[in-house]
């Protein structure tokens, strides 16, 4: 049974292949045609070949001409010879087609030499080549798709009133066939130039229904992004400030108020911890936000933390040039990315202060790991805050933000005059281990 699947499958394939390959010999045909058209020596090559089939007919038509009987417009130039009667007749015929090589820069122009001479021949000889009848409909087709619609209109009247005259005058057999191709002059000009003027109106209404789509979907997307951008800035500026304080005010009780009941200090202890995980989550919302608003942010990377310190204190020393010291001490434990941050944070801002307020001054970064908490020390041997009266206002906000952190991870922050001199920050906070993370490289 599978053997005949494999024979049914084998014979349905080669239709299926052979329309495939049909389907892609005319859209490689379609693609050669359009290269070819869209070729800037493709007119010039098209009115050499016009120019060549009219003057072929017309010197076949004065050769009929000279050496039969009938009568007609070219019998009295005939007579003079077939020579002469080529060279009257062929002037004309090339005037009606090489002007075709110019459709692309001046359409009006050639179609205006085109219809004269085709005109002319046809008025005066009652001769109308076949390739003259040609040019003439190409170059209308194309000034009514790239130039004067209206002059495309007016150069086909005079081949109406030349057919209905010849119409309404003749009835011979010459002249029949002269009527005939004036009537097609008079019929083929008008339809082209109104196929060009359609095509371009339909070319010109998907462009126009492009753009305002276009205009209207960037119109759209801006006023998303900015209402996105809108919604970012009151939840950072206004819900995030009022949960983190929620945070802070939540430890602060709990710290703050004597003789709490244990079951007091767990809720105050649950909220604190609820207000922080909404702020980690309202972050990870702002972040989309701030992506889909198109905000030009920095590139996306880990929260530091404790791995990080020694770069930190790197480039302390390259800014400054201030002598800075790690000092760890105790077994080091895998901690909470949030408290990690804290530290980071707050060593990071202490050595900002230390820069600010006492440059040159030594820094000694101490972290010491107990089983319940992390000790952050940062000292340095500055003037101190009595002998610089203006650091605890101008520091003002960086140590609220250092107290802030620290509370809002469970932890506690103080800061003040080193004992001997210097300026002291200290913080404990929090060494609740994370399962499934592994210390980093903290060294000293």
């Amino acid at each position: 049974m599978s053997r005949v699947a494999r024979w049914g499958g084998s014979l349905a394939a080669p239709p299926r292949r052979a329309a495939a390959d049909r389907r892609a010999d005319t859209d490689r045909g379609a693609d050669t045609v359009r290269r070819v058209a869209a070729d800037r020596r493709a007119p010039l090559l098209a009115a050499v070949l016009l120019a060549l089939l009219a003057a072929g007919q017309g010197i076949a038509t004065a050769v009929s001409q000279s050496a039969g009987s009938s009568s007609g417009p070219l019998t009295a130039v005939a007579t003079s010879g077939w020579l002469l009667a080529s060279f009257v007749v062929v002037l004309p015929s090339l005037a009606a087609t090489l002007p075709l090589g110019f459709c692309w820069e001046r359409p009006a122009v050639a179609a205006t030499a085109i219809c004269a001479a085709n005109l002319v021949s046809l008025g005066a000889f009652r001769l109308l080549t076949i390739a003259g009848l040609i040019a003439q409909v190409i170059i209308l087709y194309r000034l009514g798709r790239r130039g004067p619609q209206l002059l495309a209109a007016g150069l086909t009247l005079p081949f109406l009133a030349l057919a209905l005259v010849a119409a309404a005058g003749h009835a011979t057999g010459s002249a029949s066939g002269g009527t005939v191709l004036a009537i097609l002059a008079a019929g083929l000009g008008p339809l082209a130039a109104c196929a060009g003027a359609a095509l371009q109106s339909r070319s010109l209404a998907v462009q126009q229904t492009a753009t305002s789509e276009a205009f209207a979907g960037t119109v759209l997307e801006n006023t998303a992004r900015g209402e996105r951008a809108r919604i970012s800035r009151e939840l950072h500026d206004v819900v995030a400030h009022h949960v983190s304080m929620i945070a802070v005010q939540a430890e602060t009780a709990r710290l703050a108020t004597p003789g709490m009941p244990a079951a007091g200090a767990q809720q105050l202890s649950a909220i604190g911890d609820t207000a922080r995980a909404a702020l980690t989550e309202m972050r990870r919302l702002l972040g989309v936000l701030r992506e889909d608003s198109g905000v030009v942010t920095a590139d996306r990377q880990p929260q530091p933390g404790l791995a990080q310190l020694n770069q930190l204190l790197d480039e302390a020393r390259d800014v400054s040039g201030i002598g800075a010291r790690l000092i760890v001490s105790g077994w080091l434990t895998t901690l909470d990315p949030g408290v990690e941050l804290a530290a980071y944070r707050i060593v990071q801002e202490a050595l900002t202060n230390a820069r600010r307020h006492a440059p040159g001054a030594a820094v000694d970064v101490e972290f010491r790991f107990a089983d319940e908490a992390l000790y952050v020390r940062i000292r340095d041997n500055g003037p101190g805050p009595a002998a610089e009266p203006a650091r605890p206002g101008a520091a003002g906000h960086g140590l609220l933000g250092m107290r802030e952190r620290a509370a809002a991870v469970g932890g506690e922050f103080c800061s003040g005059a080193a004992p001997g001199g210097g300026f002291l920050v200290q913080a404990t906070l929090p060494a609740t281990a994370e399962a499934g993370r592994r210390p980093g490289p903290l060294r000293p």
